[in-house]
């Protein structure tokens, strides 16, 4: 039996773009989960960290849109207004940070997230 040593790549700026791509919800409302699943599913063997910090990127995507969906609701209550401002502004900031942090090999984290894919 032959042992393979499979070494991946570092490659911090792929990663960078994969945590910006999450951005894309803003312009076209739904590319900030289906760009880093792609993203995900063809370099997760490729590109070290790439395994992690993508499920994390998806973790965070599913949970926005469940805990919109439960916010939309309760906008009766202002309650969900309130809501989808907080989740909106995470939205916007949390994968700008987590780019440098991705960029400065520092970890990352997405708060509000539940963990669909470990």
């Amino acid at each position: 039996m032959e042992i393979i040593n499979e070494s991946k790549r570092q490659d911090n700026q792929l990663l960078v773009i994969t945590h910006l791509s999450q951005l894309l919800t803003f312009v076209t409302g739904f590319g900030g989960l289906i760009v880093p699943l792609i993203i995900w599913a063809t370099q997760k063997e490729q590109v070290k960290d790439m395994d992690e910090q993508a499920k994390a990127i998806i973790n965070f995507q599913i949970s926005l849109i469940i805990l919109s969906i439960i916010c939309i609701p309760l906008v009766f209550l202002i309650v969900g207004i309130v809501g989808l401002v907080i989740l909106g502004i995470l939205a916007f900031i949390m994968p700008i940070i987590n780019a440098i942090n991705a960029s400065n090999k520092a970890d990352i984290y997405y708060p509000l997230s539940f963990k669909f894919l470990k």
